[in-house]
């Protein structure tokens, strides 16, 4: 089981910054698209820490790392980063699935957006985008299949574009946002994570409605606060 995130913080560039920190009585398999602990695999816990919006660390998984081992955190894990305050964090919970959403909405980007004027296959990268971020955690209390864990993840975002488009943003997230789905590594397996499953509608319901919630406010980024 994914306990409930309890928040702490680091000093870094001068501040307290928050963090997020789940643990896992055990350990759980998990997808995720997070910088640290991101692909499928078993972990035994999640952090979403808080960093600035001028954030240019070209190495978010060795920061993420590194902060996992002042947490003292051990195994493997996932680590997200998000330019929101994690202590706003929204949890909601449906049919025993949990969901945890940090909602970031300031830079808010359509998925099929058409490429730049001049940019080609052969043109370098454009440095990463000033980190906003929607950051998702789900928990389902039942094991799920690979496929069902993949659909999951597309499950979750479908319910996180539903809400974007219901709060009139224009945009389906942004170009950092991050799912992670966890569940129990044993147990019967469920071979479905889709919007009508047994699993997935609650998930979808959930999700919807954490990032409803934490979109529905003006969300100031935490460096944009006044220290203290």
């Amino acid at each position: 089981m994914l306990n409930e995130p309890f928040l702490t913080a680091r000093h870094e560039d001068g501040r307290d910054a928050p963090l997020l920190v789940w643990r896992a009585d055990r350990p759980l398999l998990a997808v995720s698209s997070a910088p640290l602990g991101g692909g499928l695999g078993v972990r035994e816990w999640v952090v979403n820490a808080t960093v600035s919006m001028s954030y240019d660390r070209e190495d978010p998984a060795g920061h993420l790392a590194e902060l996992a081992d002042q947490l003292g955190l051990d195994g493997p894990g996932v680590g997200l980063l998000t330019g929101v305050d994690v202590a706003e964090m929204v949890a909601r919970t449906d049919s025993g699935v949990r969901v945890w959403a940090t909602v970031g909405l300031g830079m808010p980007v359509w998925a099929a957006a058409p490429e730049p004027s001049g940019v080609t296959a052969n043109t370098p990268a454009a440095p990463a985008q000033r980190v906003g971020t929607v950051n998702i955690v789900v928990y389902v209390p039942a094991r799920l299949g690979p496929a069902a864990l993949v659909n999951a993840v597309a499950t979750a975002t479908e319910a996180k574009a539903q809400a974007l488009a219901e709060l009139g943003v224009p945009g389906t997230g942004t170009p950092t946002d991050a799912v992670t789905v966890l569940c129990p590594v044993d147990g019967p397996e469920a071979a479905y994570g889709g919007p009508r499953s047994t699993w997935g509608a609650p998930l979808a319901r959930a999700v919807h409605a954490a990032v409803s919630t934490g979109g529905a406010g003006t969300v100031v980024p935490w460096s944009h606060r006044p220290a203290g």
